[in-house]
Order: C-alpha cells, then structure tokens, then sequence
C-alpha cells in the first residue's frame, strides 16, 4: 500500500504507510519531501517505525539534520506512534518532544493515523 494524502482537519497530509523506506538520512528525508510536494502535503506524517533508534538519540543528530531539511523545505512533519522508549530513557528527549509538539515544524502524536482511518 503507499503513501496516500488525507485531509485531516483541512490540512493535506501525506500518510506515510509502516513498511515503507526508513528515512535514516538527510537523503531520506529529501526523498520524503519529495513525495509529499508531489501530493501537495502540507505534513508528512511518518510511522516511529521507520526511523533509526538513531533519531530518538539527540546526541547523534540525526533529527535535528532530518528536521532541518523539513524545515528548509517547508514540510510538516509528524512522527506517529509510540515513543515513549526512547522518552523514558532520555530526559533530553522527554523535554524537546513537548517542545516540538508547541512549534510547527514537528509533532510526535500517537492519534493522528486513528484520525485518518489507519
């Protein structure tokens, strides 16, 4: 099944399936936003699923290279699932996730495939 653009309270949101790429890079990501132009998305909202252990480690700066490129491009992008692995082993992660969820750029939400049907 792939990716697929829903309208989730007025804005276009490109729902990202689980068993697609990984989006392990800047790469990744550009490939990622890519698509979503193409659909005309406004969000990309990827399953935790297919990002690395990687992105959940801030130290690694993965995420922040990832969000950059989203950012640069003016992609929204929406981590969906549970994270809270990740969030309980990393007081740094517990204090940037409610941060992230306050901007524009990037959110970590858990309904927002239930509100598109997945």
């Amino acid at each position: 099944m792939p990716d697929t653009l829903h309208h989730l309270a007025g804005t276009p949101v490109l729902v990202c399936v689980s068993d697609g790429a990984p989006l392990r890079d800047e790469h990744d990501a550009t490939d990622l936003i890519s698509e979503g132009h193409r659909h005309g998305a406004a969000w990309a909202a990827i399953p935790e699923g297919r990002l690395p252990d990687d992105f959940f480690h801030l130290r690694a700066r993965v995420v922040g290279s990832i969000v950059q490129k989203f950012v640069n491009y003016r992609l929204g992008l929406a981590i969906v699932g549970d994270i809270s692995r990740y969030t309980d082993a990393s007081p740094a992660l517990q204090d940037f996730v409610p941060g992230s969820n306050r901007g524009t750029q990037l959110w970590e939400n858990r309904a927002l495939l239930r509100r598109a049907g997945r």
